[in-house]
């Protein structure tokens, strides 16, 4: 008699097997409370710590853009490639990359950091990747705010063109979730990937054209008309590009980055999702 088969046609699931597809989804929009309150309650408890509290959602990225934009705005004033407008330049920047950084560090540690949680409860794993996501959105939101009145500071003025930052931040929060996904699932399989993530992290951030324009200095590197497409095709150029182009005085939006951004966060996203699903049975088990 094979227990297996009778159990299955009772309707009962392996435990911490891994459910099809839509199955999956399914459980995953049940568990859509959890996921909100988990992502809610984790921004209160890591702010709490501190006397300043959410305070410091905005004084990290201001302390780092005000180091940086020191170092290349002054000690380096001579650097290739550093645009007139440096200050809200280098400010949109760094705030802007911090939701990145943020969520594929996040995601690279929400499973491995969660191995109690994930071996007493019966959820979908990807909560854990999409709440801590959801948490940084959160946390990025007051930043947005922030740099609008910084914007201001520096001669901007409110315009409709402000309003292209809902579908940037959705479709910026989609492609962070994609790469979330990614690195969850890659860190429990190689642990010691999550040692690297801070130096991967420091390559994108100075690679990304936070401190120059990228298509400036590609060009400048190398004329070839391939490296302007490597630049246009840039995901977090793209990103930084429209919000730049949407903030700062005498800057156009590059609308047909929106097209590009739209590829990338649909693709990354859909790759991501279905990557981590694939070894859902996975998690929470002593490799």
């Amino acid at each position: 008699m094979d227990m297996a088969k009778i159990a299955e046609e009772h309707g009962l699931e392996r435990v911490g097997g891994r459910p099809s597809l839509p199955q999956y989804i399914k459980q995953l929009i049940t568990r859509s409370d959890f996921t909100y309150t988990l992502a809610k309650y984790r921004m209160q408890s890591e702010n709490e710590r501190n006397r300043l509290g959410m305070l410091w959602v905005l004084l990290r990225p201001a302390f780092s853009a005000l180091i940086y934009g020191t170092v290349f705005g002054v000690i380096m004033q001579g650097a290739t490639a550093r645009p007139d407008d440096f200050a809200p330049f280098v400010v949109i920047g760094v705030f802007v990359l911090e939701f990145f950084n943020t969520s594929m560090n996040g995601g690279a540690k929400s499973i491995i950091g969660n191995a109690s949680l994930v071996q007493s409860l019966p959820f979908p794993r990807i909560v854990l990747p999409i709440s801590k996501v959801f948490q940084n959105l959160l946390n990025f939101i007051p930043t947005l705010i922030f740099m609008m009145i910084l914007a201001m500071m520096f001669g901007a003025r409110p315009a409709w063109d402000w309003f292209l930052f809902i579908p940037l931040v959705i479709l910026f929060w989609i492609f962070n979730q994609g790469v979330a996904f990614i690195f969850a699932r890659i860190t429990v399989h190689f642990r010691d990937l999550s040692q690297v993530i801070p130096f991967i992290s420091r390559m994108i951030f100075y690679t990304s054209g936070v401190f120059f324009d990228l298509k400036v200095m590609v060009a400048k590197i190398n004329p070839d008309p391939a490296w302007q497409v490597f630049a246009d095709w840039q995901p977090l150029n793209n990103v930084l590009a429209i919000a730049r182009g949407i903030l700062m005085v005498g800057r156009d939006v590059p609308y047909d980055y929106f097209w590009h951004l739209a590829i990338w966060a649909f693709g990354i996203f859909i790759i991501g999702f279905v990557f981590f699903w694939q070894a859902e049975e996975r998690y929470g088990r002593d490799e």
